[in-house]
C-alpha cells in the first residue's frame, strides 16, 4: 500500500473566534435534528441559533457527538442485561369448550 503524505494544516486553519460559515452551520442544524431524537437526559442545553463562531460550533458538535455515542453505549448495555429467552411460555389458559360433533344421526334428525 502506498503512503500518502498529508501536509499539516497551517496554524491559522482553526480559529475559534472566526464566524462560522454556512457548511458548519448546516452541520450544526443536522446535529440538532439528530439530538432531538435522543432521550431528554442526553440532550445538550445549547441554543443552536446563538452559535456564531467556529469555537461555539465545535463545542456543540463535540457535546452532541458524545451524547449520541453514550446513548448507543447505554442501549447496548441494556440489551445485554436482558435475560435470554427460553422459548414460548404461556400463562394459564381456560380450557376450550367442547363442541358438539355433527354426526350422521344428528343430520337425519333435522330432516
Amino acid at each position: 500500500m502506498n503512503v500518502i503524505h498529508v501536509p499539516r494544516p497551517s496554524p491559522k486553519a482553526m480559529n475559534p473566534n472566526r464566524p462560522a460559515n454556512a457548511l458548519i452551520l448546516a452541520q450544526v442544524s443536522h446535529l440538532q435534528q439528530a439530538e432531538s431524537r435522543l432521550p431528554l437526559r442526553y440532550r445538550s442545553e445549547i441554543y443552536i441559533h446563538a452559535i456564531k463562531t467556529e469555537g461555539e460550533a465545535a463545542e456543540y458538535i463535540r457535546e452532541v457527538t458524545e451524547a449520541i455515542h453514550q446513548a448507543h453505549a447505554d442501549a447496548a448495555k441494556r440489551r445485554t442485561k436482558r435475560a435470554p429467552r427460553r422459548g414460548l411460555e404461556i400463562a394459564a389458559a381456560a380450557e376450550q369448550p367442547k363442541r358438539k360433533s355433527k354426526t350422521k344421526s344428528s343430520k337425519r334428525a333435522k330432516k
